[in-house]
Order: C-alpha cells, then structure tokens, then sequence
C-alpha cells in the first residue's frame, strides 16, 4: 500500500497542495474515519454516500482520467518534434527513447517515485518521503451481515475526489514528461544504455524528491512557494537535467567548426516538428486545466475552463514573439523560433494559469517567446548543443515562469508582501533548478567517467539508428537512391 493512495488536493488549492490529504498513518484508502463524513470511510454502508458525493466522485475521477491521456498523448509531440528537428539518421533512436521513458517511467514511479512524490510518512520531513509500492484501490466493496459496506471506501479529501488509480495515471504523465524534455537536449550523440539508466534515475528519484518539495507538502510549499501545474517542478527540472547532459556529451560532430564557428544541423522534417507541437499544445489541456483536480459544481468547471483559456492565451503570444524576435534577429521569420515560442508560452504559464489575469498571460507567454529566441542564441555563444532547444524552451521559461508567479499572480496569503512573494518564488526556484542540475550532472559525470555516456565518433556519424538499434526509419533508397542525412 502506497500511503494513503490518493495524493488529491482541496478544491481551493488543486494540484499545489496535493499532499495535504495525506495521513500518515491512514490505514487504507478510505482515510481517516474521524475526519470524513459519513458514506466515505471503511465499513461505511455503500448507500451512506449520497448521491450528489457520489456523482462528483464519478465527474472528478473521469475528467481527471482524460486529462491523464492527455498527457500522456504529450509523449507523442515530444517524439515527433525531436524526430523533426533532428536528422534522419537518429529517428529509431528517439523514438525508442520516448517509448522507454514512458514505460520505463511508469514502472519506477509505480515502485518508488509515486510515494517519494506524495508522501504519507517522511524520512526527513518535509525533504525526504518514505517510499513504497504500488497503488491502493478504493471504492471497492464486500457485503457484511447482508449489507454492502466499504472494504475501501471512495477516497475523500474535504470536497476533492478521485480514483487513487485515475490520480496515478495523471501523475505518472507528468513524471514521463519531465524525463522526455531530457530526450531533445542529448539527441544523435548518447548511448542508448545510458540514456536509460539516466530515465530511471530521475523518474524514480530526481524528479520526485523535488516534486515533494511542493507538491508533497514539503519545505518549500511550507515557505508559500506557488506552483500549480509545474512550470519548475517539472519543465525546469527537465531543462536543467537536458543543460547537464548537452554540457557533459559536448556537441554533435560538425555543429561547430575548428574555429568554432556555428555550423545548422537542420531538421529533416519541420512537418514533423510542427505537428508535435500542435499536438503539445492539446495535450497541455490536460496538464494545465487537468491540474485543478477537482472539476464537479459550477466554480470548479469554469476554474479549469478560464486556466484553458490563460493557457491558449500565453501559447498564441509565445508564438508570435518569437517569431516577430526571430525575423529581427535573423531577417526571415523561422517557422521552428515560431513553434518552439508556443512552446516556451506554454511552459511560461503553467506555473500561473490559475493566478493571473488575460492581460497579464499575454505578457507572460510573449516573454517567454522572447525568452526562448534568446536561449537559443545564447546556447549557441556558449558552444552548447542542444538540437531541440529544450533548455530554452523548458529550462529557462520554467524559471520565468515561477519567477513570474510572483510577479504577476494572486499573493496566496495575506500577511505576504507583494516582494515577499517574489522572494520566495525565486529562491524556491533556483533550489529546484540547482537540484535538478547538480544531480544530474552528477549521473552524467560517472557516465562519461566510466565511457558509458557517448558513443564513438564513427557510431555518430553512421547514425543511432543502425550503430544503437541496427535498423533505419527508413529505406536507404528512399532519396535519390542513398540514405537520407
């Protein structure tokens, strides 16, 4: 049993404060019988539960479910924008990498990340979670004495409720998401290997331990840092874990010269890339308005239908920022400025969707499109590879948007200053990002130490696809009768 089994939040607070619910020492799914009203405890008469409780346990575990597929649909635009914007040669390769950070991602948030994240018990409170395995069922029934009562009741949190396994499926998405950023950041160069063990560490640890820090109820949720769907939680812990591996793999062959003069990879298919991209952008439907948790009654649908629209704001004023900053900088407008602007909108926002007004979402994703443009250039100044612009893109519009929160969003208390609030968010995401780059640079420093982290150069050259999976995406006849770049 894995805690209490649902790591849900209060209707007020959503996925921010989701490790309020947890007891420690809640025996079963169906919480502590003192503090839940009758119809939601174990043993309770399954017609204890009213109808209305009933219907908005029914509402919230199924819109949260379809918000889990949403994201979980996310894995396929990470797939098709890497696989767009990187050459032909590495596509087998980064599609095996998405398809095992999802299923490899499950398996290790199901065995220890899940509990280290929402922790009913910690090791060292507030830092450090007591793991556990797999996932409790509630709602299930036995009959007593000729009457259906609760062998696992529903699980309750003062009005936010859902299936511990919906709640599950909807984390689990996150989790594969902050590994997949990863993914772009250290394409056509790292051994497959390593990028596996590299997945498994950060599923299973990295990303959870912090996300404790939050959304576990840990020392910085305590401080009143403000997060609600996981601009720094997740986005920027992936950008900063990407950052490490690009700086240990060094660049791609041919990306600089001897001089070190800036030499394009281009993509081998910006139709790709683009379609990923859209198909980002719906997912993020789910990971922003998803994050609400609890959707039943009037205030709760229109919350998560005004974050959408928070949401679509920001991504639509990243896009065309960057692309507007990009035409300046380079004298053509480039379609992958302008996709990856909807993409640094996106992340911008998802910290204070909730939080912030029309106006103030437009000046967000338009900085974070900014933002992105500028990543990209200064990367490039530093002689840093990274193919899809995942630093940038997750990295540094994660900061701004926590950084953001404060700037723009609600004061979550009323003894908080409005600089108060700013200090807090910064500080609360410079220790997220600083985890996130020093243990990773730690697991890719042992990697390169021990020449399990970069393949050969002749390897680099034929292609990950045949030197790692000894296959091509495709036929070598293809174009022109040879192998495509």
């Amino acid at each position: 049993m894995l805690g209490v089994g649902a790591p849900l939040a209060t209707v007020a607070s959503a996925q921010e404060d989701a490790a309020s619910v947890m007891e420690a020492d809640a025996a079963d799914a169906g919480g502590d019988a003192d503090s839940a009203p009758a119809g939601w405890n174990a043993g309770d008469e399954v017609s204890a539960l009213s109808y209305d409780d009933a219907n908005d346990y029914t509402i919230n575990t199924l819109i949260m479910f379809v918000c889990a597929v949403l994201v979980l649909f996310m894995q396929a635009g990470f797939a098709m924008v890497e696989v767009g914007m990187n050459s032909a040669k590495n596509t087998v390769n980064i599609l095996a990498k998405n398809v095992m950070d999802l299923s490899v991602g499950v398996l290790l948030y199901l065995f220890i990340g899940y509990s280290l994240m929402y922790p009913g018990s910690w090791i060292a409170d507030g830092y450090l979670g007591s793991p556990s395995a797999f996932i409790s069922r509630d709602a299930q029934v036995e009959e007593v004495d000729g009457a259906e009562v609760w062998a696992a009741a529903p699980t309750y949190s003062d009005g936010a409720y859902a299936s511990n396994s919906a709640d599950f499926l909807f984390q689990v998405a996150f989790a594969a998401t902050a590994a997949t950023i990863v993914s772009g950041s250290v394409a056509g160069r790292m051994k497959f290997s390593a990028y596996l063990i590299y997945s498994a560490i950060l599923t299973g640890l990295i990303y959870p331990i912090s996300g404790a820090w939050k959304w576990g109820g840990g020392f910085l949720d305590a401080m009143g840092f403000q997060d609600f769907a996981g601009s720094v939680v997740v986005h920027a812990v992936g950008g900063f874990a990407g950052l490490a591996g690009a700086i240990f793999l060094g660049p791609r062959l041919g990306r600089y010269s001897a001089d070190g003069k800036s030499i394009p990879i281009p993509g081998h298919n910006i139709a790709f890339a683009a379609l990923g991209v859209f198909i980002l952008w719906i997912g993020w439907y789910g990971f922003n308005p998803g994050s609400q948790l609890t959707y039943s009654g009037a205030m709760n649908a229109e919350a998560t239908t005004y974050i959408a629209l928070t949401t679509t704001i920001a991504a639509s004023a990243g896009a065309v920022l960057a692309m507007i900053l990009g035409w300046a900088l380079f004298g053509k407008p480039d379609l992958t400025m302008a996709l990856n602007g909807v993409l640094g909108g996106l992340v911008a926002i998802t910290a204070n969707c909730d939080r912030v007004g029309q106006f103030e979402a437009l000046v967000i994703g338009g900085i974070g499109g900014a933002l992105v443009v500028l990543g990209i250039v200064l990367l490039d100044k530093l002689k840093i590879d990274d193919p899809v612009g995942a630093w940038p893109v997750h990295g540094l519009c994660g900061v701004w948007g926590g950084i953001a929160t404060g700037v723009f969003g609600d004061i979550p208390a009323d003894d908080m200053t409005r600089g108060g609030f700013i200090t807090v968010q910064v500080i609360a995401t410079v220790v997220i990002c600083v985890w996130a780059f020093v243990t990773m640079s730690v697991v890719f420093g042992v990697l390169k130490a021990i020449g399990m982290l970069r393949v050969s150069p002749e390897e680099e050259q034929a292609g990950l696809d045949i030197s790692e999976h000894g296959m091509h995406a495709y036929p070598s006849d293809a174009v022109a009768g040879g192998a495509i770049a």
